[in-house]
This record gives structure tokens, C-alpha cells and sequence, in this order.
């Protein structure tokens, strides 16, 4: 069952209980030193790893760095490299409100111990963004208001410390909707993150920061909250995978909260495989919110068991027709949500047309401004170096967001939740559960699915937001995974939901999971490319091109429509004169051979034979080669 009213712990750490830059230089990296202690030999005999920072994954990046390819020490550093490069100049993404300082001595003391004792798991030394409202003991957690900017938690967050013992390696914060209120991510202290899909429009909210930062390769995951769409809303928005868990299945000690009864924290990243990798790490029974006490029995050992493709196949998809109003739904959006419907279809799936009886009243209650005073107030009493204890102590800061002033001004007028109005919303979350739960029962139904926003994200500054299918999920407390759908004809990423039964995680991983296997619809912004680096060959045929740099075994091949990004290849050697190497990860197989340029003698430089390079896209099937002289650079 899914509770939606809570008992203080004996030990109240769960503090909101209220219902009783740096500068890196992207330069050339040696190779990783040789790994020592326990598997060190058989590491060392081990295949070579490739490596592409862009677009890797959790397991790609523990790959890379069990094999040695690299180190969380300089992913680190590029990571750091390209938030300098691109959040506050260039694109300027604004999506990083605060980097930890000790990022890079954190990344080499995890180096240090996976050399002496080997990794701690599949987080071990993965660089991540944490989304401000998330308590950390070592940074200050102000929930992207000016008002709380140096308040430092008295300790870590549940999910926090979860991560911080699997060995994840945090890079800072990112903005947010200054406390979680808006749907498009402006705060008083953050200021605006823009959507680096298109620049002039906002990143969806509230945790559009972490939203614009993973979808720009800022980190490996990140993590966001979602109180009515919070995180599947910027997952939308930037082509990601974003996790709204059943209600009590993750802890919300720590976070700072805007209402207890539809807060959730969640992960969010660029594939289905990281989120339940993710989720593997931050889900737990905690004693200090009693309302994780019922996941015990519904957890699996790890989330990952149900990463099959074919899912699919036979599954009975409902289209709920309730969350697609034509009149409400942007024209190019309702195009890709049909082209998604028929993808369903042609992957075996049966999509049934589904409506909820008075969906519209049954689905229209909110308990946010109702929880928000009562639920803050109780966080900032248990939180010593916070600079303010009451909403209305913030408010008279003046530095309150305008896009949150609505929310105080709401919320003031409900200082209690010991009302007959409250207790109707609470009971009005059980029917709503209660009539989506027979929609799923009485058409036989896997999951519900419908696109998790309308309307595609307004221009910056606006800060309303319409077309949002929060509610679905939020007001209910079952659980939903916002998935890539692919992107208007103006290049804005939309995505889809599937919706399911209480603690049905699995279920809906393995819906996405073969969702995305099969259609591949995300692909990263072009506003934040690769960082490339200084090549010293060039090889091109007028289609496509090849740079190499032999001395840091690096690669690049771009060919029409498609770039492998750039390579750490740790096959690459010299031989005679010739660079070659071969690689292959989940998306390209490459071998190549180039003849590079010689010196003749006499300061002349001797013309290389030709270069031959060959490539398989993985995911289309389609094979390239190329052949060029290598051309020095």
C-alpha cells in the first residue's frame, strides 16, 4: 500500500516531518597508471577498453576504468573542462549552480582505492550532479534561493549517503526552480538554465538544471526530485530518461521538501540502463522515513535483472486518452506521440484506447500549497545554519524568485494541515489511485502510456508552463519512467510515459528498456559537442573525416549524419610509420590503418601512403570507409 501520511521516527534526522569555477585545461591525458593490488594481473591481460566521454555510460565508464583507459581523476577533470567550457560561457547552459572543490582530490582517493582494493560496485569513482535540494554535510544546500545560500546541511541526504558509500563521485549542484515550484527552472540564486536543445527556451522544471546538464554530458547521471513532474518534465525536455518511483520505494530524508505526500527523489540519465543501475544505489528501507519500511518486500536484488529487450512484444500498452486533448496538445507534439503509438505497434505491442470515468475532477486536487509551510518550516528548524526558520522570514529576504512568489504567497494562507479540506485531498489521492489501478485491471494492462508534456517548453523568462501531465503519477503515488519519443520538426526532444501498478519499477524498466533498445531516439545536443582536442592528422574523402592524435591515442570519425564523438583508444599503436587500432563499444566497430606523413630530409616532408579506415554503425547497420592521406595538423 502506498502511504500517503507519516509518523515521526523516534530520531527525527527526517527534518521535514510536519504531518503530525573551476578552470581545467582540456589538454592531452597520458595513459592511466598501471592498476596494482588485487586483479591487477588479470586486468593488465584484460582486452583494451575504449572510452568516449560523450554520450558514456555507467557501465561503459566502470568498464573503461577497471581496464585502466582512464581514471576517475581525469574524468573528473573533463567533466569540469566542459561545464567550464559550456555553462557559463559559450552556450552558456547555466545548468551548474555550485562545483565541489574537492572534486578532483575525491576522484584521486577513489583511484587510489580501487587500486589498493578494487571497486566498491558500478558506481565506484562515476561522476555525478546533484540537484540543490539534496542535503550534503560538505556544501551548502539552499534549494537555488538566495535566502538559504549558506546554509550547510548538519549531515547527507539518505540517497546522498547511499551514493556516497557505493563510492560515486559528486561534481556540485545543479540549478533548480528556487524550491521546487515552477516548471521551468529560474531561482534567485541559480538565475535562468536555459534548454540546450534550443537556447531561447526554458529546460523544463523543477529539476531542469540536472535536465540540461546530463543531456549536455556535464556528468555521467544526475539526480532531480519530482513533487508533480519534476523529473520526468526536464527529462522530457532533454531527450533523457527520467524515474518518478512509487511513492514510499525512496527516501525523502534530506531533501528539502515542498510536500511530503507527492515529493519524490530519482535519478536521471541518458539511458534506461543507468537509471536502474542507479536506482540499485539509492533505494533502501530507511529507518527515518517510515514510509520506505513496505519497499523492503518489493526491492529486487538489483533493478538491472530486468534490462531485456522484447518486452514489448505482446504487451498491452493503454493509451490514455484523458492525458492526449487534442485541443491542449501542441500540433508537433501530438505528431511524434502518434509516430510513438505506431512504433508500439510495429514492435508487437497492443494499444488499447483508454479512458478514466471523470477523470478531469478526480484528478484535479494538489496537496502542495496545503504541506508547503508546515513541511519547509520543520526542515529549517532541524537544520542549525539555516539563515532563516519560517517561509515568512524568506519572503522578507526580498530575494525570492518571482516565479516563486506564488507559491509563498499560496502557501501562507495554509499554515496547518489539521483541516477538513487537507484530509478530502488525502482521501481524494486514494480514489484517483484507485480508478487508474482498475483502468490497468480491467483492460489486462502492462502499463498506461501518454506523453509526458503537451506543449513544448515556453521562451525563457516565462515561467508558466502549460501541457504538463504531472498528475497522472504525482497524484496517484504510482509509478512512471518518461522515455525518449524523438523530437518535433523544430528539434525539440518529447517523451512519453509508462505508468504501472505500485512497485511495478521493474516491469516499467523493462517497457523502456526494449523502447529504447528498438528506436534509439536520443541523441545529445549540438550546442555542447565534444571538446576536441589538438589533433595532429587529419584524413578526409569529402564525405566523411578522421582525426587521430598517436600520442594520446585518440580518435575521431565523423561521417554523414553520424560521429563516433572523440575516442581514447588504448588498441592504438605505431608500427613502421602506421597508426593502427581497433575498437568497438554498443554503438560503432572500428578498425583503421593510416600512414602518417615521414620527413624526407632536408626540412621536406614526404607524402604518406594511403589511409584506410572502416566502420560499422551498430545501430543502423550502415558500414563506412574511408581512404585519405593523413594530412599533418
Amino acid at each position: 500500500m502506498i502511504l500517503t501520511t507519516f509518523v515521526p521516527a523516534a530520531r527525527m534526522r527526517l527534518r521535514y516531518f510536519t504531518m503530525a569555477v573551476v578552470a581545467i585545461v582540456a589538454a592531452a591525458f597520458p595513459p592511466a597508471p598501471a592498476a596494482q593490488g588485487p586483479g591487477a594481473a588479470a586486468r593488465a591481460a584484460a582486452p583494451a577498453v575504449p572510452f568516449r566521454l560523450m554520450e558514456a555510460t555507467i557501465r561503459e565508464t566502470q568498464a573503461a576504468l577497471t581496464a585502466g583507459t582512464i581514471t576517475s581523476e581525469q574524468l573528473a577533470q573533463m567533466y569540469l573542462a566542459r561545464i567550464e567550457a559550456y555553462d557559463k560561457r559559450g552556450p552558456a547552459i547555466n545548468a551548474v549552480i555550485r562545483l565541489n572543490p574537492n572534486a578532483v582530490a575525491e576522484a584521486r582517493a577513489l583511484d587510489t582505492e580501487r587500486r589498493a582494493r578494487g571497486p566498491r560496485g558500478p558506481l565506484h569513482g562515476i561522476p555525478l550532479l546533484l540537484k540543490d535540494n539534496f542535503d550534503t554535510a560538505d556544501m551548502p544546500t539552499a534549494a537555488a534561493s538566495i535566502s538559504l545560500a549558506t546554509s550547510i546541511p548538519p549531515d547527507d541526504a539518505f540517497m546522498v549517503r547511499r551514493l556516497r558509500d557505493a563510492g560515486a563521485l559528486f561534481l556540485g549542484k545543479t540549478n533548480m526552480s528556487e524550491f521546487a515550484w515552477t516548471l521551468t527552472t529560474g531561482s534567485s540564486l541559480g538565475g535562468q538554465t536555459l534548454n540546450p536543445y534550443d537556447l531561447t527556451r526554458n529546460p523544463g522544471g523543477s529539476s531542469g538544471g540536472t535536465g540540461a546538464a546530463i543531456a549536455a554530458n556535464f556528468a555521467v547521471f544526475g539526480t532531480g526530485t519530482d513533487t508533480c513532474g519534476s523529473i520526468r518534465i526536464p527529462a522530457s525536455h532533454n531527450s533523457l530518461v527520467g524515474l518518478r518511483a512509487t511513492q514510499g520505494l525512496l527516501s525523502r530524508d534530506g531533501i528539502v521538501p515542498l510536500a511530503l505526500s507527492q515529493d519524490m527523489g530519482g535519478p536521471m540519465a541518458r539511458s534506461v540502463e543507468d537509471i536502474a543501475i542507479a536506482l540499485d544505489g539509492v533505494a533502501g528501507v530507511d529507518p527515518h522515513d517510515p514510509a520506505t519500511i513496505a519497499s523492503a518486500a518489493h526491492t529486487p536484488a538489483t533493478y538491472t535483472a530486468f534490462l531485456k529487450t522484447g518486452r514489448l512484444r505482446g504487451a498491452r500498452i493503454g493509451l490514455l486518452l484523458d492525458a492526449v486533448v487534442p485541443d491542449q496538445t501542441d500540433p508537433d507534439v501530438a505528431g511524434v506521440v502518434a509516430s510513438a503509438e505506431a512504433e508500439l505497434r510495429r514492435l508487437g505491442a497492443e494499444v488499447v484506447k483508454v479512458t478514466i470515468p471523470d477523470y478531469a475532477v478526480i484528478s484535479n486536487f494538489s496537496l502542495i500549497t496545503r504541506e508547503f509551510k508546515a513541511n519547509l518550516e520543520a526542515y529549517l528548524r532541524a537544520t542549525p545554519a539555516a539563515p532563516a526558520k519560517t517561509l515568512q522570514a524568506i519572503l522578507d529576504t526580498g530575494t525570492v524568485h518571482p516565479g516563486a512568489r506564488s507559491l509563498f504567497d499560496q502557501a501562507l494562507q495554509f499554515p496547518s494541515t489539521d483541516t477538513g479540506d487537507y484530509r478530502q485531498r488525502v482521501a481524494a489521492s486514494a480514489v484517483f489511485r484507485s480508478a487508474i489501478v482498475n483502468a490497468l485491471d480491467d483492460n489486462r494492462l502492462d502499463a498506461l502510456l501518454y506523453p509526458t508534456m503537451r506543449q513544448k517548453p515556453v521562451a525563457v523568462p516565462l515561467t508558466s508552463q502549460p501541457g504538463s501531465n504531472c498528475r497522472v503519477s504525482a497524484h496517484s503515488g504510482l509509478p512512471a519512467i518518461s522515455v525518449p519519443a524523438g523530437f518535433t520538426p523544430d528539434g525539440i526532444p518529447v517523451g512519453i510515459e509508462f505508468l504501472g501498478r505500485e512497485y511495478s519499477e521493474g516491469d516499467l524498466l523493462a517497457l523502456a528498456y526494449s523502447w529504447e533498445q528498438a528506436t534509439h531516439h536520443r541523441r545529445p545536443p549540438v550546442t555542447t559537442p565534444d571538446l576536441d582536442v589538438d589533433w595532429s592528422y587529419a584524413i578526409a574523402d569529402g564525405a566523411a573525416n578522421v582525426r587521430i592524435d598517436p600520442d594520446g591515442r585518440r580518435f575521431r570519425l565523423t561521417v554523414p549524419d553520424a560521429d563516433t564523438h572523440v575516442y581514447l583508444d588504448p588498441s592504438m599503436r605505431i608500427e613502421e610509420g602506421v597508426v593502427r587500432g581497433e575498437f568497438e563499444d554498443d554503438r560503432w566497430r572500428v578498425g583503421y590503418e593510416i600512414p602518417i606523413a615521414r620527413s624526407a630530409g632536408g626540412g621536406g616532408t614526404r607524402r604518406a601512403d594511403t589511409a584506410t579506415v572502416r566502420a560499422v554503425d551498430l545501430q543502423s547497420g550502415r558500414a563506412y570507409e574511408l581512404h585519405g592521406t593523413a594530412v599533418p595538423q
